[in-house]
């Protein structure tokens, strides 16, 4: 796999910023992205980078490679600039739809500073008054949120405050990229796409159909895979037995599950309290796979966007009995108990490319044209030689 770490990237373009030319930084970037950022897959990877990473150099390069997401989303893009001055509009970016729909979208890496939602109310009225766009009625204002944060949720709450709830919408990157996703594998429309980020009209059928159609769709590569009997290892590590037979003539299973923000917590958050605290954690009634853990399996636990930052092993196996410690304990009844918890979450393990290509479950993956985010999706069962890997663990 021979792609150019976002690092080297942004060291040969040189600093981002507002200089203008055909030859400046920022003109390289985006005619990189143009040129050879052709998948979703090298999209998220970088997306995913510059979210780990601090600084003006990376928070540019998250504005200019989500507003490339508007490409894949067949979107016609105006990349905007990066820092607001006197007498120039400074909207982040202008996607225009085939159909004459217009959105201004304004890039946060996160929430921590102060946000006005008038200050993007002001550049769509000031792209009305230049007949850029036409008026409100074919406008949306669009944030896009690298980190949400679902404690200070400052967006969130100033858009209902001010009553731009119908003008003004938000959507973290990883939700955009994954409209993207679903736009690239299944039924979903670029119509379909304006349907659900635009608010909600007196007709509710368009959502509907949409849903109808992605659950009538193949379900793809959703149900855990049987782990391999020929896989035995000499080296493991003394907390994770070995693959054998336990008492009940079993196998010992590995498990990925995936942690959103929620609730005023981010996924470290929940992790660390539910996982490495309290020993224990939830699945929804659908969970793929919750009926099939085991007591003495082993589970690791991916922070959407970070990487894999703690594993256990499961001392009790899922029922149907919420628990108080979970919130919204009716959407995730199924329970368990864990036991060994191993927390890192100052050195996540990043699914990069270099770590997808050494994985079992990408054996048959075509890296060049899927999307990779359907590892991180659902739960799923794991080969023993790919918890290793993702789990810091030497094979």
């Amino acid at each position: 796999m021979n792609t150019i770490p976002l690092d080297n990237i942004l060291n040969l373009v040189g600093k981002l910023d507002d200089t203008q030319g055909v030859d400046t930084s920022r003109e390289r970037f985006r005619r990189y992205l143009t040129d050879n950022v052709t998948t979703l897959n090298l999209a998220r990877d970088y997306i995913e980078d510059c979210l780990r990473n601090s600084g003006d150099q990376y928070n540019r390069a998250l504005q200019d490679l989500t507003n490339h997401v508007g490409n894949f989303l067949n979107f016609e893009v105006i990349f905007g600039r990066y820092q607001g001055v006197q007498g120039k509009n400074g909207f982040d970016g202008h996607w225009k739809s085939p159909g004459g729909f217009h959105i201004v979208i304004e890039v946060k890496t996160s929430e921590i500073y102060p946000i006005k939602a008038a200050t993007l109310v002001n550049y769509v009225n000031q792209m009305i008054s230049d007949k850029a766009i036409p008026d409100w009625d074919k406008t949306l204002g669009l944030y896009v949120i690298g980190r949400p944060d679902p404690e200070i949720a400052q967006i969130q709450n100033a858009i209902i405050a001010e009553k731009w709830t119908q003008q003004l919408r938000i959507i973290s990157v990883d939700s955009l990229l994954t409209l993207a996703e679903l736009m690239a594998g299944y039924d979903v429309s670029h119509q379909d796409v304006l349907d659900v980020l635009r608010p909600s009209g007196p007709k509710i059928d368009p959502l509907v159909n949409l849903l109808a159609r992605l659950s009538a769709a193949p379900k793809g590569d959703v149900v855990p895979v049987e782990l391999p009997n020929s896989y035995k290892h000499s080296k493991l590590p003394a907390e994770i037995p070995k693959v054998t037979e336990r008492k009940d003539s079993s196998v010992v299973q590995y498990w990925i599950t995936s942690v959103r923000a929620n609730d005023g917590e981010t996924a470290d958050d929940i992790i660390n309290r539910l996982v490495a605290q309290e020993g224990v954690y939830g699945f929804g009634k659908n969970t793929p796979g919750r009926k099939q853990i085991r007591v003495g399996d082993w589970i690791c636990f991916y922070a959407t966007t970070k990487g894999v930052v703690a594993h256990a092993e499961v001392a009790t196996v899922p029922e149907n009995k919420p628990h108080s410690k979970i919130k919204e304990s009716e959407k995730y009844p199924w329970t368990f108990q864990v036991k060994s918890a191993h927390v890192y979450f100052d050195k996540p393990l990043v699914l990069s490319p270099d770590i997808r290509v050494q994985l079992d479950a990408f054996e048959k993956y075509s890296e060049s044209t899927s999307p990779w985010a359907w590892f991180v999706q659902v739960t799923r069962r794991l080969t023993e030689h790919d918890f290793l890997i993702l789990t810091h663990q030497q094979i």
